[in-house]
């Protein structure tokens, strides 16, 4: 019996994984392949054969790429299962409207810390707003949720 609860405790123990589970999201090695596009060589079908479909993509003068890489995992059982942010990395690739690369920028973690965003913000005036005005939203409410179930009151 003794031997049997041994042999039984030992195939348990060895099946266990002691490699940290790391979850990705996003493409994977993006610094890496990064490396692999030239500019004025490489163009879109080039990035999508290598990265895939853009993660996030921006129209403004040019069209830009964005390609998101994030790497987390788990923490260690006193943090309760907090995760544990590994990479987290952007590549931005700018094409002209020929498809080809012109400017390629990858941010790093620690140059995505560095960004400053703006501290304001915008008040909104609602004492301006015309009788009309409150009175039509009162009535687009109503229409939008007649019973009242949206917005907490149980309508009954």
């Amino acid at each position: 019996m003794r031997i049997f609860l041994i042999l039984i405790l030992s195939i348990y123990l060895t099946s266990c994984k002691l490699n940290k589970i790391v979850n990705h999201h996003g493409v994977h090695n993006l610094e890496a392949k990064s490396d692999n596009l030239s500019i004025n060589v490489t163009n879109v079908n080039d990035i999508t054969k290598l990265l895939g479909p853009p993660s996030t993509t921006s129209y403004f003068n040019n069209e830009v790429l964005i390609y998101l890489e994030r790497k987390t995992s788990n923490s260690k059982l006193l943090k309760l299962g907090k995760k544990k942010l590994i990479a987290n990395n952007v590549l931005l690739l700018e094409i002209n409207n020929r498809g080809m690369l012109i400017k390629k920028e990858f941010l790093n973690q620690d140059d995505l810390n560095k960004i400053n965003f703006s501290k304001k913000t915008t008040s909104v005036n609602t004492m301006n707003e015309s009788f009309i005005y409150r009175a039509l939203y009162g009535i687009r409410t109503k229409i939008d949720d007649p019973l009242g179930k949206k917005r907490g009151s149980l309508g009954r």
